[in-house]
């Protein structure tokens, strides 16, 4: 009797472990492709329903969406640039009518520019800094609206590891990212009284399309610089981001979480 309560109290542990987002209404922003589209399926797997937002890749949201429903999660897409207040206004409201609240918003839309500060135009920084930093503090001004009316929510901002050391050659890149980092904390102490929590996940070298300029030789050379010897894969940043989400993570608020195997 004892080995048969035995396996029947894993089993309800591993549906818990498997289930922790159960019921939550997750909007993650670039969700078309790589870290992005990793951490909507994995909060999907935990039980989320997901809110597939991009600008402009059709086909990549629509295979996000397939990924999820392949593993009988629910998703919906919302085409959206969170480079406009007003858009952003758009999204959550578009949000709280089909689905009814937002627990939980990742921040993870971003471009990157890679070339000298000095030949960078008007246009490119008001681009990057638009999306980068601006789209993150628009769409999140409008969640919280919703997040603290419930007294509950958690927010996570996708950053970069330059944008703790910057980086030569990404100076606008760099600038946006640090920028989050300092969002992060200073929003965290913020809403922390109304049970919200604000962290920030600061990736390495992701094997994802925005590495993909890199060739042969330069991925090899960068592989070797990272003591773990390899570049993350999306999924490992979706992970986290699940335990950020999660209750396991129900103490941790305003920090930067670092995911580079090592690099710096």
């Amino acid at each position: 009797m004892s080995f048969r309560r035995d396996l029947t109290d894993r089993f309800y542990i591993s549906l818990e472990i498997m289930n922790r987002l159960t019921g939550k209404v997750a909007l993650v922003t670039g969700a078309s492709r790589g870290i992005g589209r990793a951490i909507a399926i994995e909060l999907s797997k935990q039980g989320a329903s997901v809110v597939i937002n991009y600008s402009k890749d059709d086909e990549g949201a629509k295979e996000t969406l397939e990924e999820i429903k392949k593993i009988n999660g629910y998703g919906i897409i919302i085409k959206g640039d969170i480079s406009s207040f007003e858009k952003c206004k758009e999204i959550v409201q578009e949000i709280l009518v089909s689905m009814g609240k937002i627990d939980i918003l990742i921040n993870n839309a971003a471009i990157s520019q890679i070339g000298l500060f000095i030949d960078a135009t008007e246009d490119d920084i008001q681009q990057i800094m638009n999306i980068n930093l601006l789209g993150t503090v628009y769409i999140t001004r409008h969640v919280l609206e919703n997040m603290i009316s419930r007294k509950s929510g958690n927010i996570i901002n996708i950053s970069s590891m330059w944008g703790e050391v910057g980086a030569s050659c990404e100076v606008l890149y760099s600038t946006t990212k640090g920028g989050l980092n300092l969002f992060t904390k200073a929003l965290a102490k913020e809403v922390a009284p109304s049970n919200i929590r604000v962290n920030c996940i600061s990736p390495g070298v992701i094997d994802t399309k925005m590495n993909s300029f890199l060739g042969e030789e330069e991925r090899k050379s960068l592989e070797e610089e990272i003591p773990l010897g390899r570049f993350g894969v999306p999924s490992e940043i979706g992970k986290l981001a699940v335990f950020l989400c999660s209750d396991d993570s129900s103490y941790i608020t305003g920090q930067i979480i670092r995911a580079d195997g090592g690099f710096l």
